[in-house]
Formats: C-alpha cells, structure tokens, sequence
C-alpha cells in the first residue's frame, strides 16, 4: 500500500470555538496532531483546512496544508478534495482520515488502522479501529460511538456490522468503542462521497452508517485503548495537563 494521512480541520466546532488552534502546550492542537500523524511514518502527511488561518499555523510548522471550500459538508468531502490537489496522478491508493482533534493518538494506530485492507479473505473497504470498553459509565454514554464486531478467537480483524451510539450488542460478551479514524481504499472514499446521506446516518449522526447502508465492508482491528480527543473546555484542559505532562518526561 501507499498510503497518505489527511487531517480534516476547520473552525466552526460549535462546542470549542477555534478547536484547531487551541493552544496546548504553546502550539496549535493541529500541529500535535500533524506530528503524530509524522511520527508514524507511514507515507504523506497534509491537513485539509477550511481556513487561510489553520492553513498559516500548519504552514508556520513545516507541515503541508491545502486549503478546501469552507462550505464542504464533512471531514471526509474535506480530505477527498485535498487529496485531489495533492495527488491528480493517483499514486496512494489508501486514503488515513485522521480526526484533527486527537492531539495525543499513538502513532502506530496510523499503521493498524490499515490492516484490515490487508487482510486475507473478502476484501474490505475501509479499515477502523475498536478498543474494549471498560466501565459501565462508557457503555451507556451516547458520546462514546459503539461498534457491533466479533472477533474469533485469536483475532485482531472482524468486520463492523454496525455502529450506535446506544449501548450495543445486547447478552454478554465484549463490547467495542469505536475510534474514528479511518482508512479508504481510494475508490472506496470517491464511492463515499459520492453517495447521499442515509437514513440511518442521519438518525444515528454517524458518517460511517452511510457506507454500510450502501453495502460497503468495513474492517476494524482492534487496539488497547481508545485515545481521547478534545470536544470540550474540559477535554482541552485535559490534553494540556497530559502532553504537558509527557513533556517533563
């Protein structure tokens, strides 16, 4: 594969005016985002803004942006039209969607998110990530995205059947946050843009519903834990408290 990482960010959060330039530790959150999508090493990295000003801090940085129409309805229209720009000639064929607000992901998620596109077997789309939840209190809460997969024993791949914000599946068993970072086979993100917003979709608020309603085979492979990212005040004390933390180290 040749992948290539693209980082969705613009200004309009609703919840965290200005997210993308937040100051942590006195740099932008998107730039500690950008370096650890660097720090995977796994191909290209760019950010897809929707602002000149995100543009000029990546820029600042050393890091590569592309500006996008502002009006653009998702991340994922966002990177697809970034993509085009930086790669007319088609050579990565495995598009990293990168979320811009998890300035702490571990680098070698960039890696396992690509290999359920590996994986023997019926090919699949997209490839994402799960990690166990742990307590009741994530179970239940609807922030915390749920993804219906079984994995047989020994296994680090199983397809995601469906995704909710409800606590899913019912009986006992493990049960999966899932982790919104994706990697599209190229065709596949030009499949998904293409394609109207779904009923389901639109009632669970999850992008990634559109692709299943369409037939599309999602893969998701498993991690150890879910990273945080950074929706709120408290979320971005957080994040300060922890990459400054990390920091003395």
């Amino acid at each position: 594969m040749t992948p290539i990482i693209l980082i969705p960010a613009r200004l309009g959060s609703t919840r965290l005016p200005g997210k993308p330039l937040a100051d942590i530790c006195g740099m932008p959150m998107i730039v500690h985002v950008l370096r650890r999508a660097l720090e995977a090493d796994i191909g290209p990295v760019a950010v897809a803004c929707a602002e000149t000003a995100i543009a000029d801090a990546v820029r600042d940085a050393g890091g590569t942006a592309v500006l996008t129409d502002p009006d653009l309805p998702s991340g994922s229209d966002r990177i697809f039209a970034a993509l085009r720009t930086l790669d007319p000639a088609q050579k990565h064929d495995v598009v990293i969607n990168l979320q811009g607000d998890l300035p702490a992901i571990d680098p070698a998620f960039l890696t396992a998110v690509c290999q359920p596109l590996l994986a023997a077997g019926e090919p699949f789309d997209i490839g994402t990530l799960v990690a166990p939840i742990t307590s009741a209190a994530e179970a239940e809460t609807n922030s915390v995205v749920k993804a219906a997969c079984a994995f047989e024993a020994g296994a680090e791949i199983a397809p995601a059947l469906y995704f909710s914000r409800a606590r899913m599946p019912w009986g006992d068993g493990p049960l999966w946050h899932h982790i919104g970072l994706y990697a599209y086979r190229r065709a596949a993100l030009a499949r998904f843009v293409a394609l109207p917003e779904s009923p389901l979709e639109r009632r669970e608020k999850l992008e990634q519903l559109r692709a299943l309603e369409a037939g599309m085979r999602i893969g998701a492979a498993r991690v150890a834990h879910a990273p945080f990212g950074v929706d709120t005040p408290d979320d971005l004390h957080h994040a300060r408290r922890v990459l400054g933390e990390g920091a003395k180290k």
